[in-house]
């Protein structure tokens, strides 16, 4: 253990939950490269750079009304496909229906960001480690097993039927572990998330991702209101001690 005066907050810590699409992944390059891959093999020429900032673009307001009851619920894999199809046709592109629900699967075979396996490892040897993610149980199972990753369990908003930040998916993932919200971690690299978690009682730690939008994008600024900000998962680990 390290020498930090007992019960902070962060002595309380018992588990991590770990948002995933930017903050675990890089979506960005998963989607760019499954378009391009796409391309070669039927010819099909998109932008893709653009059109995979336009289909996360889609990816607040799809869930949105979900939270709000303009729509029933629906996993992310749904909207995911929604948004694609709409895409497609706001730019002319035709696509198979194999074509199609290939390319909307990119999202359950993004990459980890460098720093994931190692710093995961370290914090899962002190830490139980979850998936806390807007994405359905399914796909991120698949990219637990595309990427190799060792979750204890993986946490869905699906769980909880609403998106994050709405309180019942923090709630929902802490009744889950049989753990009060003090005793959990809530890691990301979004303020939203975070401030979610905060909001029914979860610590926070800020993961900032500059390259989530590109390279020299610029990773969000933290709000100051967390208990820790750590530059990567590994860095994470050595301010917890782990």
């Amino acid at each position: 253990m390290d020498e930090r005066a007992k019960d902070t907050p962060l002595d309380r810590i018992r588990a991590l939950t770990c948002d995933v699409f930017g903050t675990v992944v890089d979506w960005r390059r998963g989607v760019i490269e499954a378009g391009a891959e796409l391309e070669r093999r039927t010819g099909v020429a998109v932008d893709w750079e653009e059109l995979a900032d336009a289909w996360r673009r889609g990816y607040e307001p799809a869930m949105a009304a979900v939270r709000s009851g303009a729509r029933p619920w629906a996993t992310i894999d749904v909207l995911h496909r929604e948004i694609l199809d709409r895409l497609l046709s706001e730019r002319g592109v035709a696509l198979e229906e194999a074509e199609r629900r290939w390319l909307n699967a990119a999202w359950h075979r993004l990459p980890a960001w460098p720093d994931v396996h190692s710093g995961l490892g370290r914090l899962r040897r002190r830490y139980t480690t979850c998936a806390l993610s807007n994405g359905n149980v399914s796909l991120l199972v698949d990219l637990a097993r595309y990427n190799e990753m060792c979750w204890d369990c993986v946490l869905s908003a699906e769980l909880a039927g609403d998106y994050k930040p709405q309180p019942v998916v923090y709630s929902r993932a802490a009744e889950l572990l049989d753990l009060q919200p003090a005793q959990i971690l809530m890691v990301a690299a979004h303020d939203h998330d975070l401030n979610g978690a905060r909001a029914v009682g979860c610590a926070t730690a800020f993961l900032p991702r500059p390259d989530e939008w590109g390279p020299g994008a610029g990773a969000e600024v933290p709000d100051g209101t967390h208990d820790i900000v750590a530059g990567n998962f590994n860095a994470l680990a050595d301010a917890l001690g782990a």
